[in-house]
C-alpha cells in the first residue's frame, strides 16, 4: 500500500481535521451572509431618496445658519459676554451651498466588487491559514502523542521518507480545500455584487489582480501549515506548536512592540510579523512615523514614509520556512524515537 495515500486517508478521517474545516467554512459563510444583508442595490428609488434626505439636510443646515447669525448680532447689539464666541463680523457666518450636500452621503450601504472585494481577500486568508497550521501542527502531533508514529516507523523506517510523506499529504489535503474554498468565495461575492451592489467597471487586469491575492492566500495558507507541522514535529506534540505561536505573538510580538516604542524606534511595525503576513496579501503596507513629521511648502505635515513590500515579506516566509522545516527534518534524522 502507498504510504502516501495512507497518510493522506488518514488526514481526511481524522475527526479534528473534519471539524477544523468545517468551522471555518461556517465562519467564511457568516461572512458572505453578513455582507449580503448589510447591503443593497442602488436604484431610482433608493438614489430619490438620498436626493431628498440631502435637500432635508441642508435646509436643516440653512435654518440653523440662520439661528446662529441671529444669536451673533443679538450677542453683538448686547454687549454680552458670549460675543466673544461668535466671529467679528456676524455677516460673514453664510449658509453652505446646495452643492456642498452630496446626495451619495445619503444612499446606503452597497457591495461594488471592483472596489470592495479585494478587501474580503484578507479575512479569507487569514481563516485559511488558521486552519491550516492548527491542522498541520494536530496531525503530526498526534501521531507523536499517541504513539502512532514509533508503529509507523516500524512498517517504514526511512524517518525522513515517513516525515516528507505526511507534509505531501498534508499540503495535498490543504491545497484540495482551499483552491475550491476561493473559487466559492469569489462566486459568492460576484453573486452578492449581482444582487446587492454592482459588478461594472470590472477589466482583465482587475480580475488578474484579484486571482494573485487569491493564490497569496493560499500560499500563506501553505506556508503556515507547513510552519505549524514542523512545529509539532519539533516537540513531538501538538501543545508545542500552539504554545510556540501564542509565545512569539504575546510575548515576541506584543512584548517586542513595547519595548521598541520605549527605545524611540522608528517604524515599529517593520519588526513585527502581523506587517509582513499583511503586505504578502495586500501586496505593500505602508507604515508612517508621525513624529518625524516634515512640513511641506504649503506648511502641510508629512510624515516620513517605510513601505514593506510583498517581495520582502516573501523572502522573510521563504527564510523562515527553511529554517523551521531543516529544524524538524534534521531532529527527525538525529534524535531516538521512543
Amino acid at each position: 500500500m502507498s504510504l502516501y495515500r495512507t497518510e493522506l486517508r488518514r488526514l481526511t478521517k481524522r475527526r479534528f481535521t473534519r471539524w477544523s474545516a468545517l468551522l471555518g467554512l461556517l465562519v467564511l459563510v457568516a461572512v458572505v451572509v453578513g455582507v449580503f444583508f448589510t447591503n443593497q442595490k442602488i436604484d431610482a428609488g433608493a438614489r430619490a431618496k438620498a436626493e431628498r434626505a440631502a435637500e432635508q439636510q441642508w435646509q436643516r443646515d440653512v435654518r440653523n445658519n440662520e439661528q446662529y447669525r441671529v444669536e451673533c448680532d443679538k450677542a453683538k447689539a448686547g454687549g454680552s459676554a458670549q460675543a466673544g464666541q461668535f466671529p467679528e463680523d456676524c455677516s460673514a457666518i453664510q449658509p453652505p451651498p446646495r452643492e456642498a450636500i452630496q446626495a451619495e452621503w445619503f444612499l446606503p450601504s452597497t457591495f461594488d466588487f471592483r472596489t470592495s472585494f479585494g478587501n474580503t481577500l484578507l479575512p479569507l486568508a487569514a481563516i485559511l491559514a488558521l486552519v491550516g497550521f492548527v491542522v498541520g501542527a494536530s496531525f503530526v502531533g498526534a501521531e507523536w502523542s499517541t504513539g502512532g508514529m514509533m508503529n509507523l516507523l516500524l512498517w517504514r523506517p526511512k524517518r525522513l521518507t515517513v516525515l516528507l510523506t505526511k507534509l505531501a499529504a498534508l499540503l495535498t489535503g490543504l491545497l484540495a480545500v482551499a483552491l475550491p474554498t476561493t473559487a466559492l468565495w469569489f462566486g459568492s461575492f460576484w453573486l452578492v455584487a449581482t444582487l446587492r451592489g454592482s459588478t461594472e467597471k470590472m477589466t482583465s487586469g482587475t480580475w488578474q489582480s484579484f486571482a494573485l491575492t487569491g493564490l497569496r492566500g493560499v500560499v500563506l495558507a501553505l506556508v503556515t501549515a507547513a510552519i505549524g507541522f514542523a512545529l509539532a514535529s519539533l516537540g513531538r506534540h501538538t501543545a508545542m506548536a500552539l504554545g510556540g505561536v501564542i509565545a512569539v505573538m504575546v510575548v515576541g510580538q506584543f512584548g517586542l512592540g513595547i519595548l521598541l516604542r520605549m527605545a524611540g524606534v522608528r517604524f515599529v511595525e517593520a519588526w513585527l510579523l502581523p506587517t509582513y503576513a499583511l503586505a504578502w496579501i495586500q501586496k505593500e503596507v505602508k507604515l508612517e512615523d508621525w513624529e518625524s513629521c516634515q512640513a511641506t511648502y504649503f506648511g502641510e505635515c508629512k510624515p516620513d514614509t517605510l513601505t514593506v513590500t510583498w517581495q520582502q515579506s516573501s523572502v522573510l516566509l521563504a527564510v523562515g520556512l527553511t529554517v523551521i522545516l531543516g529544524a524538524a527534518f534534521w531532529t527527525m534524522r538525529r534524535r531516538d524515537i521512543s
